[in-house]
């Protein structure tokens, strides 16, 4: 190849993580390759829809029409108050019901061991399973079950898996983290005080890693809640302006690999 094998990392963010097809709608208009994907929570719903075979204007429609009562069907809270069929069948539906190792560009699917607190990179299997476990906020979602083992929210353990990407071969990474931790967000429910904890836990530690990715793309989304799933069109512009100015800097440092 005569190119740097490219991987985009799209991190955990909740709503704010409707950015990340900004950033994929940019990518793909300046025909800059992406090679194979690794995804945390809402990173991983978004590029599973994408390595699937979803056309960008398609995934844009799929956005803008998005409504929480999608993933709303409440259940007795035991393990979480929200059972996830529904949003599993979103997954099937938009996934086109494929393996994850059928889809049209590897993917990588972060989630959590709920038993041994490790990392879990799904590559195979069902993306149903898979995606839904990577999104299953603890506390929220009822943990998803695979092969006897519970996971949840891959954004607990790899906020933004440039990890992931690399050891799926990627020589260069693009990383895109939209979960910014809101210090003056409103808490008014259970909700509220779960998602707040993990941003502020997932906040310390990034600063604490870091991320080591070739181009960070951070989407200037902390204006939007990151819980209610309105303001789509803004925070899906919001990728697409942070995606453009770093255009230059992606091929640049593609034009520098050709070199060597």
């Amino acid at each position: 190849m005569s190119r740097p094998k490219i991987g985009l990392a799209l991190g955990s963010g909740g709503a704010r993580g409707f950015s990340h097809l900004g950033v994929l709608k940019v990518l793909n208009e300046n025909d800059i390759p992406v090679d194979l994907v690794a995804g945390s929570s809402m990173g991983a719903l978004v590029g599973s829809f994408y390595a699937a075979g979803q056309r960008i204007d398609d995934m844009y429609k799929l956005a803008y029409t998005f409504k929480r009562k999608y993933y709303l069907d409440f259940t007795v809270p035991k393990m979480g108050f929200i059972q996830g069929h529904r949003i599993k069948e979103y997954i099937r539906l938009f996934t086109f019901n494929k393996n994850i190792e059928d889809f049209v560009v590897p993917m990588g699917i972060v989630a959590t061991d709920l038993y041994t607190g490790d990392k879990k990179v799904f590559m195979t299997g069902k993306a149903t399973e898979a995606v839904r476990a990577s999104i299953s906020i603890p506390g929220i979602f009822v943990p998803e079950r695979i092969d006897d083992r519970l996971y949840i929210d891959g954004g607990v353990i790899d906020r933004v898996p440039v990890s992931v990407a690399k050891e799926m071969g990627a020589d260069l990474v693009i990383a895109v983290d939209c979960a910014h931790f809101d210090s003056e967000s409103n808490i008014n429910s259970i909700y509220d005080v779960i998602t707040q904890s993990i941003d502020i836990m997932q906040d310390e530690l990034v600063s604490y890693m870091g991320v080591s990715a070739d181009i960070m793309i951070k989407p200037d989304v902390s204006q939007f809640s990151s819980r209610a799933f309105t303001n789509i069109d803004e925070i899906i512009t919001k990728g697409e302006e942070a995606a453009k100015a770093v255009i230059p800097d992606i091929k640049k440092q593609i034009g520098a690999w050709k070199g060597t």
